[in-house]
């Protein structure tokens, strides 16, 4: 029989229920068991796709083109879970689903109801990913927290699975809040009345996972387990890590997270094999230097905006054995404010990611011109790319002018087009060009050197394009065009010559980058920062611990 945990919060969100969904999962792979990993998000959207980064944080994009929530990279660079468009479940494609097959005449004249049409499509979506042939475990991780009423078809769903299969083969993993209050006083309160919330549901959780900003004593640990009738070794105290977010699944490790599942499940499996977290998290500690790489964006204000493209850089950190210091900058605030050479004086390399529409753009403009006149690496991903495109054409090839037809539809050069099949596009939901594609690299390129081969698969969203009118002259003028589709008809990444590094990409290679296998472009792009600094000689012991707080990309939890 197919084992499935689910997991949940309470109290409030926020509490990280995708890293620590996310770190089970890489604990019970090290014991030699295959997982796959769901996201249920209760919002009526159908996807993540329309939803702003200043609400919701950045879309995580699958291979086959869904636009996820970023929870599932999280899944990605913890676990080896193939992510797949099915494993994204929203409130709305439930309900489009149940609303189509109505008004296709499935239902047979029956009334469909909440009770049981959308729980038995919740648990059909569950049990189609679960139930394949290479999967022992499938961990569901419910977005919300219990007691949200957007929330309560999922959890009924979830108690209709361990009605139906045995509870033996389904596992509820609770998480919530113990917090600090007086200064250093640890309450027990808010988690147990979240626990009372879940059993007044019909679902007594198994395991719980106690957010808390130090290590829960032996006591606590016991008033916890006697209120919420959870075993005692099954109260996990999931306390405040003070290196990096990747010793998370150590820390569960030493409390025996891992083996209590297995057990509860009745699941025989190896002794977990964790070396490669080790080595993460021991080179982190031991990096005697600290990079400063300017991420200049335009969703700045929110940490998780651009959550892949942190943690990619945090992995070519931990690549080149150094520490990896973000510099967040607003690019609007540069459009608006200047003092460009002012914010990006310190910094050891700047990295331009995607979005979408014309607000500050002009700052990025100004930054990457920055960055190409002061041999500072530079690393463009999507909208980076194009903003390198555009910059090339006004000040080399002397278009004032030159832009995208996104922020300047009647600009006089057009460097950055419309794709041609999004022309009369009117619904903007999954309607880009979305997914993995291949890529050609050119010979003589840092691309083809940092790849090693011709060919490549990444993953793609965008609506804009290098215009193919612009191609030659671009070209003829110095920028290499580093990488085309494989029929030669679209640009997908160029490189300043002369440059220390400097490489923009239309694809999203932030999506494949692992902490313990970083991207090859990360893995090289902090190699150049690191040599920068080294030749600045303000490296070794002058940055030692600078990379400390939330600025940090996989850094403190």
């Amino acid at each position: 029989m197919k084992k499935y945990i689910i997991v949940t919060g309470g109290v409030c969100s926020s509490l990280g229920k995708g890293i620590a969904a996310a770190s089970l999962g890489s604990l019970l792979e090290s014991r030699g068991l295959s997982v796959t990993m769901i996201k249920v998000d209760p919002y009526i959207n159908v996807d993540a796709g329309t939803m702003s980064p200043f609400q919701h944080g950045e879309v995580y994009v699958t291979d086959d083109g869904a636009e996820t929530d970023l929870d599932l990279g999280n899944y990605a660079r913890f676990t080896g879970s193939p992510l797949r468009r099915a494993n994204s479940i929203t409130t709305g494609q439930i309900y489009q689903e149940v609303i189509q097959r109505e008004r296709e005449g499935r239902y047979l004249g029956r009334t469909v109801q909440v009770i049981p049409h959308i729980t038995d499509r919740i648990k059909q979506r569950i049990f189609a990913a679960g139930e394949q042939e290479d999967v022992d475990v499938t961990i569901v991780e419910v977005g919300g927290t219990v007691g949200d009423i957007e929330s309560i078809p999922f959890l009924e769903a979830a108690r209709q699975m361990a009605h139906e299969i045995g509870h033996e083969n389904v596992l509820s993993v609770h998480l919530t809040l113990i917090p600090e209050v007086g200064g250093n006083e640890l309450k027990t309160k808010p988690t147990q009345h979240s626990v009372k919330e879940m059993r007044e549901i019909g679902i007594q959780p198994d395991i719980l996972l106690c957010r808390s900003p130090r290590p829960m004593e032996e006591e606590m640990r016991r008033k916890i387990a006697n209120f919420t009738n959870v075993e005692y070794d099954a109260v996990v105290s999931a306390y405040d890590v003070s290196d990096t977010i990747y010793q998370i699944p150590l820390q569960f490790h030493e409390q025996d997270l891992d083996a209590i599942v297995c057990r509860k499940l009745a699941i025989e499996c190896n002794e977990a094999s964790l070396e490669r977290w080790q080595h993460v998290v021991r080179v982190y500690r031991e990096a005697r230097e600290t990079v400063r790489v300017a991420v200049v964006g335009k969703y700045i204000e929110l940490a998780d905006a651009y959550k892949s493209v942190d943690e990619a850089l945090f992995h070519g950190g931990i690549a080149n054995g150094v520490r990896v210091k973000l510099v967040k900058i607003d690019s609007e605030r540069l459009e608006k404010t200047g003092g460009v050479s002012e914010a990006l004086a310190d910094v050891d390399a700047i990295i331009v990611p995607g979005g979408f529409g014309g607000r500050g753009v002009e700052g990025m403009v100004a930054t990457a011109r920055f960055a190409r006149e002061n041999d500072v690496p530079y690393f463009g991903i999507c909208l980076g790319m194009q903003v390198m495109v555009i910059e090339w054409a006004r000040n080399v090839l002397g278009f004032a002018e030159a832009d995208s037809t996104e922020f300047s539809p009647d600009t006089e050069h057009p460097v950055v087009s419309l794709l041609e099949e999004q022309i009369d596009v009117r619904n903007y939901g999954g309607t880009m060009r979305l997914g993995a594609s291949d890529s050609i690299l050119h010979e003589g390129t840092r691309l083809r050197e940092a790849y090693g081969t011709e060919r490549v698969t990444e993953r793609h969203r965008h609506r804009y394009e290098v215009s193919n009118r612009y191609r030659e002259r671009l070209s003829e003028s110095g920028l290499k065009l580093a990488s085309t589709t494989p029929d030669g008809s679209l640009v997908e990444a160029v490189e300043w010559p002369d440059s220390p590094w400097a490489v923009g990409v239309q694809f999203h290679p932030e999506f494949g980058s692992r902490p313990t296998q970083v991207h090859p472009l990360f893995d090289r792009f902090i190699s150049a920062a690191v040599d920068r600094l080294r030749r600045s000689g303000d490296g070794a012991e002058s940055r030692a611990g600078e990379a400390v707080g939330d600025v940090v990309s996989g850094g403190p939890n």
